[in-house]
């Protein structure tokens, strides 16, 4: 059997073959909703190197082992299953060259089902519509990837320090920079491995030294806000784990010979608390309680930094739309069983980023040298939740009517889920959009359909 697909992508076929090359391409190429992990073997497409990566197949996750072969850059390169769930599998990647200077993908997968003539009749269709909605995935994630790399192409590409790797955003942000030709680094706990250096924030340990001559070095840091009921003790750990590293690594970039080009800190829209209707701009005022609380305080954390003349940047981030975890991944399952409706009225706001643009827009802020300070992140047009949900029941097709009360909330939840669900927080990306920060997605409808893979046919 064969499936083929083309993308066509704005720049030249020697720069799109360097970015198949990368480190990251591979997470950036795959769809959230397969949830694959990569195991070992991203380091390079030549022949008989091999990449091998674990995906969901029902309960049980499947092991997949590709060897590569025909490597001809920057025309084309291949990769054959070793071991998967397929019989046989052959993916030819090629690379021409068209009008203007541009690229075409051309991707052609020639496999055969187990089990003969029965995994054809029983497994052929979807199979293909599998396939089909993967590289529609690909073709979107490349293109869009390709640009936003051209714009900022001619400038030197940075060693960047990243704390908070591992998180729901770090992994894509990890991607994304090293499939830009960036010198990428990590921040680790445990022992640490290539390109990684050991800290332990709760202890306030870090090596100095091993952070000279980094130009950019970013904290995404802290405990999951919504992965375990409000306790007090668990306040004190969520507030800890975000003002006791980011004043641990401020501190010690104050005290660095080479001090970094740029500091980005994360932050979040909780800053601003809920508001109501009221327009929430980065000059607005903070809000009162836990969240806004601890936000201010995270973000002055980031001060010694600051104060020794680094360019400090902090992202107050709204709901970031991703199928693999966040705020969407929770939704999903109540929204599929039709009991994703309004909370209470629906009437609160909800300021959502799809991932892409969260990515985007951090890449943005280190590139551009006259970017410091508080930056919202979250789309032009927040949407009322009622909205929102009507919206997830509408591509998922399921009603969404079925109003959702709070205390239903607060008995599976605690104070925790109430806060988070209905608070009302229509924050504004003001100062994005001023320095030029073009969004990828403002539509929610567009933004969700692309982080499902649930497209109008």
């Amino acid at each position: 059997m064969e499936f083929t697909h083309s993308t066509q992508v704005d720049t030249n076929v020697e720069e799109t073959f360097a970015w198949h090359e990368r480190k990251g391409a591979f997470r950036r190429l795959m769809p959230p909703w397969e949830q694959a992990e990569l195991v070992s073997g991203e380091s390079s497409l030549e022949d008989g190197t091999r990449l091998t990566f674990k995906f969901p197949m029902g309960p049980i996750k499947m092991k997949w082992v590709a060897e590569h072969s025909g490597y001809n850059p920057p025309h084309t390169f291949a990769d054959t299953m070793v071991k998967g769930p397929f019989k046989t599998w052959h993916h030819v990647h090629s690379f021409v060259e068209t009008e203007n200077n541009t690229c075409r993908v051309d991707d052609r997968v020639e496999y055969t089902l187990p089990m003969g003539i029965l995994g054809r009749i029983f497994g052929g269709g979807n199979v293909r519509k599998r396939l089909q909605r993967m590289f529609k995935a690909r073709e979107i994630r490349l293109a869009k990837d390709l640009k936003r790399y051209h714009n900022f192409a001619h400038i030197k590409r940075k060693k960047i320090l990243i704390a908070g790797s591992s998180g729901l955003i770090g992994r894509q942000l990890i991607a994304y920079f090293g499939t830009s030709g960036h010198d990428v680094w990590r921040l680790v706990r445990r022992t640490p491995k290539e390109n990684e250096i050991q800290w332990d924030p709760s202890q306030g340990k870090i090596k100095a030294q091993e952070l000279e001559g980094f130009d950019a070095i970013i904290h995404l840091g802290g405990a999951g806000i919504g992965d375990k009921r409000w306790t007090k003790k668990r306040k004190i750990v969520l507030e800890e784990s975000r003002t006791k590293s980011t004043q641990l690594l401020s501190s010690t970039i104050a005290q660095l010979q080479n001090k970094p080009e740029v500091f980005i800190v994360s932050s979040a829209m909780g800053y601003y608390g809920s508001r109501g209707d009221e327009n929430l701009t980065e000059q607005s005022a903070a809000g009162t309680g836990f969240l806004p609380d601890m936000c201010v305080a995270w973000e002055a954390s980031a001060q010694a930094a600051k104060d020794a003349g680094v360019r400090t940047v902090h992202c107050r981030t709204g709901l970031v739309l991703d199928a693999t975890g966040g705020v969407l991944k929770k939704m999903l399952l109540p929204a599929q069983l039709g009991a994703g409706g309004p909370i209470g009225w629906g009437k609160q706001w909800y300021s959502w980023i799809s991932m892409d643009d969260q990515v985007y827009a951090i890449d943005h802020l280190m590139m551009s040298t006259d970017c410091e300070g508080v930056y919202n992140f979250g789309s032009p047009n927040p949407v009322r939740q009622k909205m929102f949900a009507k919206v997830l029941g509408k591509i998922l097709r399921r009603p969404s009517f079925m109003p959702v009360p709070p205390f239903g909330i607060w008995f599976l939840m605690g104070k925790m889920g109430v806060t988070l669900a209905t608070d009302s927080s229509k924050m504004l990306p003001n100062r994005l959009t001023e320095s030029g920060y073009e969004f990828q997605y403002s539509d929610l409808e567009h933004a969700l359909r692309d982080a499902l893979g649930k497209w109008k046919k």
